[in-house]
């Protein structure tokens, strides 16, 4: 038996979405950009897969630009919403999507906020940090390698009413548990790999009333805020993986939940002295534990010489194999980071497979203490 439990890294197609994108996978050339028949037919799939992403997160068609993933719609946003040398207010535990490009805007002044033990940063420490400076605040609203969630509505009452940007990374998010959008939200993030949808597509909501130059200049596409051809195949499977989250939650979340709380459970009984990181309220799917005194690594290659497969956190990560650097801004023991699993499950995931996942991970923890 082979089990994924790496589902924060990618999740596997839904059969729905391939039945989905293989009525659009002909040799019929689609280009919604053209104005004879074959481009109108594809303006029409595109329009609808808008329209049924809109309804289902509860938003204007027009506020969704298609992306190619999670990534893009982060540059996006960040660098749209920018303005040269303004105050930009985070904290230590972003994605490498949102730091990396945080860090490689000119003459930003950033503050990040800790995370500590408790995994997201609270609302008062934000209020803290806003000055007559700030422009824009970004955050996560679940965390990739720890699942703690953000309290995003708490966070956008403050920005709505201090009217300063607030962009959300939902990758996490959507596809887990049900998601609504505050009012003072004003860009959001999401990736269709991570929800049983496609890779290499996603989308940036932009609340009406704000205006952001393209970063991918070209053609008008996407309302002239993204150019390029859009990859329609992707975006009929991204909306199939949408629509479907309707009849799936919120009873997926709960067997998620509890699937996950019985190897969090289970481990705790078996072995004793384990650490759950992040001590904050986590997304339904994702646990990730401190096994103290062994080594991460070792016990990775392990499992997937066993068919499990886990991680050690971000799969944007190079080599993958290093210690989280999110769990170091954690203030968490270089020690402990490295002997520390994460696993995230789907939908999908079975209690045969987490049982079965419980006792392999009791037998080489317990085999490696003894060496």
């Amino acid at each position: 038996m082979r089990i994924y439990l790496d589902n924060n890294a990618t999740t596997a197609l839904d059969p729905g979405v391939i039945s989905a994108m293989q009525e659009v996978l002909t040799p019929i050339p689609f280009n919604s950009s053209s104005i004879h028949s074959f481009g109108q037919e594809a303006k029409k799939l595109l329009t609808g897969c808008r329209d049924t992403i809109a309804h289902a997160l509860r938003v204007k068609p027009q506020e969704l630009i298609f992306t190619s993933g999670g990534t893009e719609a982060l540059n996006f946003l960040i660098r749209g919403f920018y303005t040269s040398g303004c105050h930009i207010v985070t904290s230590n535990v972003e994605h490498p999507a949102v730091r990396e490009t945080l860090a490689s805007l000119a003459q930003a002044k950033i503050t990040y906020l800790p995370a500590g033990l408790w995994g997201a940063i609270q609302p008062h420490q934000l209020e803290e940090a806003l000055t007559p400076e700030t422009r824009l605040i970004v955050l996560m609203s679940a965390n990739n390698i720890t699942g703690v969630k953000t309290d995003i509505e708490a966070i956008a009452h403050i920005a709505h009413q201090r009217h300063i940007p607030l962009i959300v990374d939902g990758v996490q998010h959507l596809g887990k548990e049900p998601l609504h959008i505050p009012q003072g939200v004003a860009g959001m993030a999401f990736s269709g790999h991570k929800l049983h949808g496609p890779t290499g597509v996603g989308f940036a909501f932009v609340r009406s009333g704000h205006k952001l130059s393209p970063q991918i200049t070209g053609g008008s596409q996407e309302y002239g805020r993204r150019a390029g051809t859009e990859n329609l195949p992707g975006i009929v499977g991204l909306a199939k993986a949408i629509e479907l989250l309707s009849t799936e939650l919120p009873a997926a979340t709960e067997r998620m939940q509890r699937l996950r709380d019985r190897l969090t459970e289970g481990l705790m009984k078996s072995l004793g002295n384990i650490v759950v990181h992040g001590q904050g309220p986590r997304i339904c799917n994702t646990v990730h534990i401190g096994f103290p005194g062994i080594d991460g690594e070792t016990l990775l290659l392990q499992l997937d010489l066993n068919g499990i497969a886990a991680s050690h956190g971000s799969a944007c990560t190079s080599g993958g194999l290093e210690p989280s650097p999110i769990l170091l801004n954690m203030q968490i023991p270089l020690s402990l980071a490295r002997s520390s699993i994460r696993f995230s499950l789907s939908r999908n995931t079975t209690e045969q497979e987490i049982d079965t996942a419980l006792e392999l991970i009791t037998q080489l923890v317990q085999k490696q203490k003894r060496l």
